[in-house]
């Protein structure tokens, strides 16, 4: 009896080519999609199973749509495989709630990696246990190899950084089958097998704000958060008004609403006052970090670790040692079990308080922690 592999599937070419890969290999697929409660209007799509479907996508859409569903469910019609569509509304509420929570913060989220933790390797593999599943694939440009997970052989796609949170108990149980393929070669086989969604668009935004308005989400979903505050340099004079941090991250150097001769950077967003400090691009710089929850999928090293991490998912990981903290630093009582350390070789720019931290030797992903705050000179910024 073939192995049964339960793949997340979003409509998408990416997971439509793994599923067409993985049948090629033999696998008993069953395609799962989950329905999330997000909509987004369906002005183009075309059902006859002939026609190319949702090629006039905007660009900007995210995933996990109605339309997607359509489009991942003609899919697996095609190839001949069990399909579910899954009702996990109640569970993304919890993502979305998290997304105004860290913005309200002062932070800024990655929901992405939060939904692979959560849902797709977390939730959906519990559906596929269910299904006496032996694997659970996805569409993600990774690659497992001997056990453990690596870059995906495309650097322009590699989607490593957003699976840091990954347990180590379902790695013998991952398959990614476009990870050692490019972008090109997924949308050819996508061609070549009669696919209709190989011209599709990748989904590049967060699939619940609707264009990409975080302010405009957060106040639909939280309307009682009153973030307006203030603009002010390092001095705490007062340069302009905003109406909601949530609309600043660490490092944006636009949106002030005001001219300056000098280019000015965000540096910190102060929670309690609604401050927005701006500054000097050198301000920016940091030589270390602190970061909590790590998560390791290696041995948990006991002491100072070489490695490369990266601090965003377009940034390129730079040469770094992670330290372990078994007890409390002084500053503001962080600490503890779960928290590490990292200082960089070189100072980098834009150390932003709620991403991700993430580690790699070499095309190994060791694992990864979420920022909570940047050093300079040994203390907090």
């Amino acid at each position: 009896m073939p192995a049964r592999v339960v793949l997340a599937m979003s409509g998408g070419v990416d997971s439509s080519v793994s599923a067409y890969l993985l049948k090629q290999q033999g696998y008993d697929v069953v395609g799962l999609f989950m329905r999330t409660g997000v909509h987004q209007p369906e002005e183009t799509c075309d059902t006859t199973h002939d026609a190319p479907l949702t090629t006039h996508h905007d660009r900007k859409k995210g995933c996990c749509s109605a339309i997607d569903a359509g489009d991942a469910r003609r899919v697996a019609d095609q190839l001949d495989m069990p399909f579910y569509a899954l009702d996990f509304e109640g569970d993304f509420g919890r993502i979305m709630d998290y997304f105004v929570d860290e913005y309200t913060k002062g932070r800024t989220p990655n929901p992405c990696v939060v939904c692979n933790t959560w849902l797709k390797f977390g939730k959906l593999w519990s559906y596929g246990k269910q299904l006496d599943a032996d694997f659970i694939a996805t569409g993600h440009y990774v690659q497992m190899i001997d056990g453990q997970v690596h870059r995906g052989a495309d650097p322009n796609k590699d989607q490593s950084y957003v699976l840091f949170g990954l347990r180590k108990n379902v790695l013998p149980h991952l398959l990614f089958p476009i990870g050692g393929l490019s972008k090109d070669e997924v949308r050819a086989i996508a061609r070549e097998a009669g696919l209709n969604v190989a011209a599709k668009p990748d989904s590049v935004e967060i699939c619940f704000v609707p264009n990409n308005d975080h302010a405009a989400f957060i106040k639909t979903r939280h309307p009682e958060f009153a973030t307006a505050g203030n603009i002010v340099d390092r001095a705490g004079n007062v340069l302009a008004t905003h109406d909601g941090i949530e609309k600043f991250t660490i490092g944006q150097r636009k949106g002030f609403g005001f001219g300056s001769a000098a280019r000015r950077y965000v540096l910190e967003i102060v929670p309690e006052s609604r401050d927005v400090v701006i500054g000097d691009r050198d301000e920016l710089l940091a030589s270390a970090l602190l970061a909590s929850r790590v998560n390791w999928l290696i041995d948990a090293p006991a002491k100072p670790r070489a490695c490369k991490a990266k601090i965003r998912y377009r940034h390129e990981a730079a040469p770094a040692t992670v330290t372990p903290l078994p007890h409390s630093p002084s500053e503001r009582g962080a600490g503890g079990e779960g928290w590490v350390r990292v200082d960089f070789t070189e100072p980098q720019s834009a150390i932003t308080p709620g991403q991700a931290v993430v580690f790699y030797d070499g095309e190994q992903l060791l694992g990864g922690a979420w920022i909570e705050s940047a050093l300079r000179n040994g203390s907090l910024a």
